[in-house]
């Protein structure tokens, strides 16, 4: 390392570099690693075994000291911030003055010369680290700051007060042993190339083979090193203004969602190799930036302070993204980013989808909709919206289907306490409590829990079994939303048997205030009763109907008796849909008499998949004949016309590219009702039209 420190290298980050990344578990582990090393090295630590840093990738000629960093910033820089802190921490003069020395070289009123030092951060950066890490006594001022600092400053000094905590419980011995085992006996590797284009080669090299980068810093030197020359330093500045506005944890989600917008199903691979794949930034890196990097950066932005500034509607539209950004999944943000950057003048239209997306994701919630369910449903609407689809209509992604909206309607009816996790029900309570206060509760509670009024298991001879001496009574009432309340404290077991007036007094409220609208309707009661309870419930419940606008609900049973009435009143077709997120496919088909067709439009696999099968030569053959079609992206086939199948099955295989049951994949559209449940539960005087299935020949199509 005393190679690296000296004055055969003017080490200096450029401006298209990321800020300075690493956090305090990164330093810390640095330095346990070091130290470890050191105790573990002979008396003479210059005999120890070397200790291997990684390498550093550099842009210098063989004539020059001055080095431009590529990749290798956040160890020179954390280096220098430790031998600064070993600094501060020793007590020996000429110890010091050694150290001062591999971090700058003094200016010289003989020779004429200014203060040179061996590291140069990023411009915006650059005077802070001077006067707080390579200038004496800038360690113990940088921890006197309370000012907010941006975020490479304030991890600056958060790994400061790291090595100065850490290094200030060692022995002076111990301290120069240190920096010497870190002189003499840690190593980089220093690649050298002369131009930015080889070193970006390299960079990707190195950082394709496992070194630890993300994902955004390898698509940050692709991208801005796609750029001509003249415009990278403009486009750097532009790309990180929007990273430190947002900070660096959020600004790499960022391009998760990205990915999502583009992608539109689960992830199959990492975030770079599915960026590069499907985004086409690295091709149009200037486009990139501009219209899709930047305007979806202070969208994600906005949304996330809930900071939407309009003449109409803003309170509104942040109240719902504050409701949103409650949630623990993310999924809804893609469509949101999706259509923020598309409407975002439109306060009407931005009112209403927020409105809406609160709706359906509020209900996924309830509804426990797991994560491939949530990611096709929100891939769809990211569909819609680019596709500028009604999103408004009854049919549309971004609305509940009346099956939906009745599974929500028995969701939040049931016994929510014993289904759904803690963390979901108090935010489904929170959201309620919001709407029984009519909009004007805030919540500022660290803790915020859920309790019965009525307990799981209260006492043989009490009150409560006074009120509700029926078992069954008690089982049907006691996790549903009419027996619970919420705290703004953690829950305590031992208060849950308590009779009612001791817990209005000393649990629910204190001084006899409640902040919770549901836990203050507790403590107008008396007596807690199965038909307090159900009053409560049908009050909660209404709340919660009007809200989520449920009025429109029905069962399975209740659609397809409306199906089979339908059918029986008009010409006798059916309309199924096939979705698989996973793949991104969409298709729709009708059924009537004894042919099931594929309408045009629908979406299939790019590829058969599967094993040879009589459907993979039906799907080549649609193939040959220009009934399958490659979709404008190439990441599909596209039906170029209605084409009918005498077998669902085989219209199932041709879309999903591999053998398929069709009697359960195709569902009556609008409905999670599959074919074969359809045909198996038709009235009596309904014969379904397609009976058991054979294998079928092309002649089928």
């Amino acid at each position: 390392m005393s190679k690296i420190f000296c004055d055969d290298y003017i080490f200096t980050i450029p401006g298209y570099q990321r800020p300075y990344a690493w956090g305090t578990e990164q330093a810390r582990e640095l330095l346990d690693d070091l130290l470890a090393a050191a105790n573990a090295a002979p008396d003479d630590v210059t005999e120890a075994t070397p200790y291997f840093l990684g390498s550093i990738v550099l842009i210098k000629s063989d004539s020059s000291v001055d080095a431009t960093v590529v990749d290798g910033q956040q160890r020179l820089t954390t280096l220098t911030l430790l031998l600064s802190a070993i600094r501060a921490t020793v007590g020996n003069d000429d110890v010091q003055k050694d150290i001062t020395n591999c971090l700058y070289e003094k200016a010289s009123i003989v020779k004429g010369t200014k203060d040179r030092y061996r590291l140069s951060l990023r411009e915006r950066d650059r005077d802070f680290f001077r006067e707080y890490v390579q200038h004496e006594g800038g360690l113990h001022s940088v921890l006197q700051l309370n000012s907010k600092l941006p975020d490479a400053q304030a991890r600056l000094r958060a790994n400061a007060q790291v090595f100065m905590t850490e290094l200030g419980s060692l022995s002076e011995a111990a301290l120069l042993r240190l920096v010497r085992f870190v002189m003499h006996r840690c190593y980089l590797v220093l690649v050298a190339t002369p131009d930015l284009d080889s070193a970006y080669r390299i960079f990707g090299v190195l950082n394709s083979r496992g070194l630890d980068l993300s994902a955004t810093d390898i698509l940050k030197a692709e991208i801005i090193g796609g750029l001509p020359k003249d415009l990278r330093d403009a486009y750097t500045k532009k790309w990180e203004d929007e990273e430190e506005l947002l900070g660096r944890d959020e600004f790499g989600e960022l391009f998760s969602h990205i990915r999502m917008v583009y992608r539109k199903a689960k992830p199959q691979g990492t975030l770079l190799k599915e960026f590069k794949e499907h985004v086409g930034a690295v091709e149009q890196p200037g486009q990139f930036i501009d219209t899709l990097l930047i305007p979806m950066a202070q969208a994600l932005r906005e949304m996330r302070d809930m900071n939407y500034s309009s003449q109409q509607f803003a309170e509104e539209v942040n109240d719902y993204l504050r409701w949103l950004k409650r949630l623990e999944f993310k999924d809804w943000v893609p469509p949101a980013l999706a259509f923020f950057i598309r409407h975002r003048e439109h306060p009407n239209m931005v009112l209403d989808f927020f409105r809406d997306l609160e709706r359906l994701a509020y209900s996924m919630l309830a509804r426990k909709a797991g994560i491939n369910e949530r990611i096709e449903r929100f891939s769809l609407l990211t569909s819609a919206v680019e596709e500028d689809a009604e999103l408004f209509e009854d049919s549309s992604p971004l609305q509940l289907s009346p099956e939906e909206q009745h599974d929500t309607y028995a969701a939040l009816n049931g016994p929510l306490y014993e289904t759904h996790s803690p963390r979901a029900l108090a935010l489904l309570l929170l959201r309620l409590d919001r709407l029984m206060a009519d909009g004007t509760a805030t919540y500022q509670h660290d803790v915020v829990s859920v309790e019965h009024v009525m307990p799981q298991q209260p006492a043989p001879n009490s009150q409560w079994v006074a009120w509700v001496p029926d078992t069954d009574s008690h089982q049907a009432w006691v996790h549903r939303l009419g027996n619970l309340a919420l705290l703004s404290r953690s829950k305590n077991s031992a208060a849950s048997n308590h009779d009612l007036e001791w817990k209005k007094t000393a649990y629910f409220s204190k001084n006899g205030v409640c902040s919770f609208a549901l836990t203050t309707q507790v403590l107008q009661h008396a007596q807690w009763t199965v038909d307090v309870m159900q009053q409560r419930q049908a009050n909660m419940i209404a709340k919660l109907e009007t809200h989520l606008r449920l009025e429109k609900r029905k069962s399975k049973a209740d659609i397809a008796s409306a199906v089979a009435a339908s059918l029986a009143a008009g010409d006798g077709t059916v309309a199924y849909e096939l979705r698989s997120s996973r793949h991104g496919l969409s298709a729709t088909a009708v059924e009537k008499g004894n042919v099931f067709t594929v309408l045009a439009g629908a979406k299939a696999k790019l590829e058969w998949n599967g094993k040879p099968h009589t459907y993979s030569v039906l799907r080549d053959d649609l193939i040959k004949t220009g009934i399958l079609t490659l979709s404008k992206d190439q990441t599909h086939l596209v039906f170029s016309t209605d084409t009918d199948f005498k077998k669902p099955s085989a219209a199932a295989a041709t879309v999903l590219g591999r053998p398929d049951n069709g009697r359960n994949s195709w569902k009556v559209k609008g409905t999670s009702i599959t074919y074969a449940a359809w045909h198996d539960n038709l009235p009596a005087t309904q014969i379904a039209s397609i009976g058991a299935e054979s294998v079928p020949s092309i002649s089928q199509v």
